[in-house]
């Protein structure tokens, strides 16, 4: 079969190493070159195939390509489309093949969630029904680290990093001012099924009385009176609660607590706001002067804090999936495979797409403590490693460095636009 080009697309909420993933796919396809043409990457997304605005990444050098490794967000453009299925979005779905055809593409790599996934696998399934020659690899990413199979997901170590920290460091200022000012503070964080990175935050604790006192997970139903007790139980021993809450909190009823009654583009509840939900019951009850925060986005883009393991990682999965394409696999999802927690120890593995779609991985009992407010000896060995580790990017003039692509978008061959 004659050289392909390859297509790689960055999908959903972007990540501290997102890019590192890009590099190393885009590194690996340039030592396949007689197998692999150009890389050409979509304009915010899946999106950018669908309007056929592909940039050619040819046209960046080795150095530029490299410095995507400690460089955050997507450096292509992300986008939240969902594809539904084939038959209900099937215009969408042919209009990919055809984008795809007039561009000479058989390989798709689509870097995102579960929703990527099964992306990817319909684009799969539908490629072998006409009987186009499309080798589809998906590729994982989420700071969520809800995708099942893999040990974790590229994106959750950093965040796993930067909470943690920030739990520390803000305890330390709280505990410092709560004799005369605030006495409970609260960190609101990202996880709307799986409290991952809620958990995350519990490593920041090494003894008793250390932060955070009390952690909120979407997998443990808030009860008001319970946690009430709770957080006036620790102001009295310690002066002070520091209290870290997933967005993604649900009270008895299963409602979020922070649900705002619109919709994402995903079909989502649209979350935020469960921080101060649980500042007011804390003053209201307990009249205790508080202070909240929301990490939101800069938990997911602080990649002058990021771990390590999980830039090896993100790269170690954009390398394997060209290995795989090239190889001959098809429909698959490179995996992180722990084989040792203590020396922490990892190697690549795979498994079918279809296996992976539209499956969330949520906190297990066993890493939760039986009270229901924080994480067990178990969680922590599991967390810790993936923190493990600083890769600070280059800095100059006091701030780190990032570098910003060219991203040239080739002709379009088509004669007709696709409206998204």
């Amino acid at each position: 079969m004659a050289k392909m080009n390859a297509f790689y697309a960055q999908s959903g909420g972007v990540t501290a190493v997102i890019n590192a993933t890009a590099c190393g796919l885009i590194e690996t396809a340039r030592q396949h070159s007689d197998k692999i043409g150009t890389v050409y990457a979509g304009l915010n997304g899946i999106i950018g195939a669908l309007r056929e605005e592909l940039i050619d990444t040819s046209q960046e050098s080795p150095e530029f390509i490299r410095n995507l490794i400690h460089t955050p967000a997507g450096a292509f453009g992300s986008c939240r489309h969902k594809l539904k299925g084939i038959e209900e979005s099937r215009a969408e779905y042919e209009r990919l093949l055809e984008v795809f055809k007039a561009h000479n593409i058989g390989y798709f790599f689509y870097n995102g969630g579960g929703d990527s996934q099964d992306t990817a696998n319909k684009i799969a399934e539908l490629s072998a029904q006409v009987d186009y020659p499309l080798t589809c690899i998906g590729v994982p990413k989420t700071i969520d680290n809800d995708l099942p199979f893999t040990d974790n997901c590229p994106g959750f170590g950093s965040v796993a990093k930067y909470v943690a920290v920030s739990t520390r460091e803000c305890g330390m200022d709280v505990a410092s001012m709560a004799a005369t000012s605030t006495k409970v503070f609260i960190l609101e964080v990202m996880g709307r099924h799986a409290g991952w990175i809620a958990a995350a935050s519990g490593i920041a604790s090494e003894s008793a009385g250390e932060p955070p006192h009390i952690i909120l997970f979407p997998e443990i139903a808030f009860n008001k009176e319970t946690f009430i007790s709770k957080v006036k139980a620790y102001e009295e021993k310690y002066g002070y609660c520091v209290i870290v809450v997933s967005e993604g909190v649900r009270d008895e009823e299963g409602k979020f607590l922070s649900d705002s009654g619109l919709r994402d583009a995903f079909g989502h509840a649209q979350l935020g706001g469960v921080a101060p939900a649980i500042a007011a019951m804390v003053k209201e009850e307990l009249g205790l002067k508080y202070h909240w925060a929301v990490s939101d986005y800069l938990q997911r883009s602080a990649r002058h804090i990021a771990s390590q393991t999980d830039v090896d990682q993100a790269y170690a999965l954009g390398k394997a999936a060209v290995e795989f394409a090239v190889s001959g696999k098809n429909a698959v999802m490179p995996i992180v495979v722990r084989e040792s927690t203590q020396p922490y120890r990892w190697t690549i593995g795979e498994v079918p797409l279809a296996d992976v779609a539209n499956i969330e991985k949520t906190m297990p009992p066993s890493f939760i403590s039986d009270d229901g407010f924080g994480i067990t000896q178990e969680c922590r060995d599991y967390i810790q490693p993936l923190t493990y580790g600083e890769a600070y990017p280059p800095y100059k003039d006091g701030l780190p460095q990032y570098v910003r692509l060219k991203n040239v978008l080739v002709e379009k061959k088509l004669e007709h636009a696709f409206e998204v």
